[in-house]
């Protein structure tokens, strides 16, 4: 039996809800700090160490190219903790409407947006 149903495997070409661009952006950012975490680690420990360690990664802190990795960093951690916050919400019942989950999409995307403007003030 063959069934003549249209495949479009163009991602480009669907138009995807906010509640999956969230929630995909969610996986992404969960992927970013599982990658940049052993740079993270290696950096805390290295500061914690010695003074002479804490000097040198003031040091490095200076380039900009260090100063991008850890905002982008940043910027995952904060978002997924928000939109974590979001989803456990949503897993005890609150927010589980269209409209109520758009809603409360688009305030992870306000608060991260806030937390990462401050962060990148702070950082620069």
């Amino acid at each position: 039996m063959k069934k003549k149903r249209p495949v479009n495997l163009d991602l480009w070409t669907i138009k995807f809800p906010l509640i999956a661009i969230a929630s995909i952006l969610h996986r992404i950012s969960g992927f970013i700090i599982f990658l940049l975490l052993p740079l993270l680690l290696w950096i805390l420990q290295l500061s914690l160490d010695s003074a002479a360690g804490f000097a040198a990664i003031g040091k490095y802190l200076q380039q900009p190219i260090l100063k991008f990795i850890i905002w982008v960093s940043t910027a995952a951690m904060m978002y997924h903790f928000f939109a974590g916050i979001r989803h456990l919400m949503a897993d005890i019942g609150v927010a589980e409407t269209v409209s109520s989950a758009r809603f409360a999409v688009i305030i992870v995307f306000v608060l991260t947006i806030i937390f990462l403007v401050v962060a990148g003030w702070w950082l620069w």
